[in-house]
C-alpha cells in the first residue's frame, strides 16, 4: 500500500527565507523517500538589518510578514499536512526577534522557532547523507550561511563533532568578522581531523550550489581544490555589476559568493582535503527528515 503526505520547511535565513515542500513517500516493505516538490527562495536579507543595527527594520518586518502569509497559502494549496519553521542567525540575534515571530503568528498563524547554532548544525546533520558518501570516509560537512556557518565532523557514516561559528556571508560583506574567529575556526577543524588520514569537504549552501551548476559536473562528482581557487580568482576580477551581466549571477548571489568561496577554501586546506562533494541538501531537508523522524517539534496545516 502506498501513502504519500506532503510535509514544509520554512528555513528564515540571514540572507533568504525558503519553503521547502517534500512528498513523504510510504510503501511497505520499502524505505521512506523523501521527494522535492517545490522550493521557493526570497532575498530578504535579515543579516543586512540586525548584524549592523542589532534589529530588524520595518521595511523588513513587513517583507517577513507578506512572505509568510505567501507561505501559509502555499502550503494550503499543496495541502501540506505538517510544517516547521526555524530562524537562525540573524532573528537570533535581532533585538526584536521574538517580536516580529510573534507578528508573523498574528498574522499568518506560522510558528517561527529562533533555534541556536548548535541546534541549527544538529538539524542539517540529521540529513540523510548515505547516499553521497562513502561510510568508509571521514568527512567535514560546512554548511554556508549569511550569519553563520555550521560544521560537522562525519566518520564512518556518523557524526562525531558539531560547531556553529558566526562566520556568514552577510557578516563577511559588512566586515564583521574578526582575525580571532578565523583563528578559532581554523584550530577547531585541525583538532577534530588530526586523528584521520584522508578528509573530504562536503559543501551545501546557494552559493556552493551554484558554483557546481556553473562548473558543468555530473551529480555525485566533486569540486577539486583547484577549480575552486581558479573560480574564486575568477569571480574576483570582476566587479560586482559584471558578476551579474556577464557571469549570469543574481543579484543577491554576487556579492555573497566570494565570501561563501573563502569560507570553503579555507575549511578545505585547514582539514587537507582536495575535493569538495555538493549534494544540494540544507538545513530545510534536515528539517523535513527531522519531522518525519519526529525528534522536532513540529505544526499541523
Amino acid at each position: 500500500m502506498l501513502s504519500i503526505e506532503k510535509y514544509a520547511a520554512i528555513d528564515i535565513g540571514s540572507n533568504a527565507v525558503r519553503l521547502l515542500i517534500s512528498n513523504i513517500i510510504e510503501e511497505e516493505g520499502k524505505p521512506v523517500m523523501f521527494k522535492k516538490n517545490s522550493l521557493v527562495r526570497v532575498p530578504i536579507r535579515l543579516g543586512s538589518d540586525v548584524f549592523v543595527s542589532k534589529k530588524i527594520s520595518e521595511e523588513n518586518t513587513q517583507r517577513i510578514l507578506d512572505t509568510m502569509l505567501a507561505f501559509k497559502l502555499l502550503m494550503k494549496s499543496h495541502k501540506v499536512v505538517k510544517y516547521k519553521a526555524c530562524a537562525t542567525s540573524a532573528m537570533r540575534e535581532a533585538a526584536n526577534g521574538s517580536e516580529v515571530a510573534d507578528l508573523v503568528y498574528r498574522n499568518s498563524e506560522i510558528k517561527i522557532d529562533i533555534i541556536e547554532g548548535e541546534e541549527e548544525a544538529a538539524i542539517i546533520a540529521a540529513t540523510d547523507l548515505h547516499k553521497y558518501i562513502d561510510d568508509s570516509k571521514t568527512y567535514l560537512y560546512v554548511d554556508v550561511g549569511g550569519g553563520s556557518t555550521e560544521f560537522t565532523v562525519i566518520h564512518e557514516g556518523n557524526p562525531v563533532a558539531s560547531r556553529s561559528f558566526k562566520i556568514g556571508t552577510v557578516r563577511l560583506l559588512n566586515d564583521m568578522v574578526k582575525k580571532e574567529a578565523w583563528q578559532e575556526l581554523e584550530l577547531w577543524i585541525k583538532e577534530k581531523v588530526t586523528d584521520y588520514d584522508k578528509i573530504e569537504v562536503i559543501g551545501s549552501g546557494g552559493n556552493i550550489n551554484k558554483i557546481f551548476k556553473v562548473s558543468g559536473k555530473a551529480m555525485g562528482k566533486p569540486l577539486t581544490y583547484f577549480y575552486l581557487t581558479s573560480y574564486y580568482n575568477t569571480l574576483q576580477s570582476y566587479s560586482y555589476e559584471e558578476r551579474i551581466t556577464v557571469l549570469d549571477l543574481n543579484q543577491d548571489r554576487a556579492d555573497v559568493i566570494i565570501p561563501a568561496m573563502r569560507i570553503y577554501l579555507s575549511s578545505m586546506k585547514w582539514s587537507g582535503a582536495k575535493h569538495i562533494y555538493v549534494p544540494k541538501i540544507g538545513l530545510a531537508d534536515g528539517i523535513i527528515k527531522s519531522i518525519y523522524y519526529d525528534t522536532v517539534s513540529s505544526n499541523t496545516q
